[in-house]
């Protein structure tokens, strides 16, 4: 794994998620030009403020890879069960399309365990589908979830050897949290994983070798509480008063931390090019497997 960090003149030294990034799209830019043809990536978005943001950082960098977006949906918040149900079988049986993904959170009226069973596993490039989510289990997953491999991309760009390391994850969500602590467990790192029932979250935070933070909360977790030489990782993106910033207070947590993802600039830009990865991943296992 190539070391792309930044250089802080504080402690902790700033992981510089869009120069991982910009390795990964060159890797995959040689890849795709190997392919005979394009893989197409249907995106379905609700455009809450964060998911707006993400969206653009998606369409811009696949087309600048050459992967079709064409057909993604921007839905209205309002929209039934049953309508984005009808949308997501329309891309199951289109074979123009290779991947797909639906930008979280759903609407609160929307079931998600819905959605996931719902996608085509062979499509299903967040690897949220019941029979990936299996597969991720038994550490034998063919796509897995993007944010959660863009958090270990972040992690093993610092050169730390994880093994025996106190790993400690804020959040079980199905598309962060607990696949971040499955691939922490792969990597024999002793994993914990918070969430709202949590008592004494300080606690858990002042003794994590590694800390990944995906709370969706906006500075949650307090700079002072990081343990001296942690690596940190912040997965959350939040709006305030017109800023993005993350789920830990990032100007304190530097000064404690060895290595700290900024937000933005950090597990994003990853997270992005990991869907494309995964997009040429799922159209080269469904050509494999005759498929496509």
């Amino acid at each position: 794994m190539t070391r792309i960090l930044a250089p802080s003149h504080a402690m902790g030294t700033i992981l510089d998620g869009k120069a991982i990034a910009e390795r990964i799209k060159e890797d995959l830019t040689r890849e795709l030009a190997s392919l005979k043809q394009r893989p197409r990536l249907t995106i379905m978005s609700f455009l809450t403020p964060a998911s707006e943001l993400y969206l653009k950082a998606q369409e811009a960098q696949a087309t600048s890879l050459g992967i079709e977006t064409s057909g993604s949906y921007c839905l209205p918040p309002d929209i039934t069960q049953e309508e984005v149900e009808r949308v997501i079988q329309r891309c199951n049986a289109d074979p123009a399309v290779h991947g797909i993904f639906v930008h979280q959170p759903l609407p609160p009226h929307i079931d998600p365990q819905r959605v996931s069973a719902l996608i085509d596993p062979r499509k299903d490039i967040e690897g949220i589908h019941p029979q990936n989510s299996a597969r991720r289990f038994f550490a034998r997953a063919r796509i897995g979830s993007c944010t959660a491999l863009a958090v270990m991309e972040l992690i093993e760009s610092t050169g730390v050897d994880l093994a025996g390391k106190e790993a400690v994850v804020i959040g079980h969500s199905e598309i962060v949290g607990r696949p971040v602590s499955m691939l922490l467990l792969d990597k024999l790192a002793t994993t914990t994983v918070c969430h709202v029932a949590t008592k004494d979250l300080k606690r858990h935070v002042n003794r994590a070798d590694v800390l990944v933070v995906a709370a969706g909360r906006p500075h949650l977790i307090k700079g002072s509480w990081i343990k001296p030489g942690a690596i940190v990782i912040d997965v959350g993106i939040n709006v305030v008063n017109g800023r993005v910033v993350g789920d830990v207070e990032f100007e304190t947590a530097k000064q404690r931390a060895a290595f700290i993802s900024p937000v933005p600039g950090g597990v994003g830009p990853v997270t992005v090019m990991m869907v494309m990865k995964n997009t040429v991943e799922a159209f080269k296992l469904q050509q494999r497997d005759g498929h496509g």
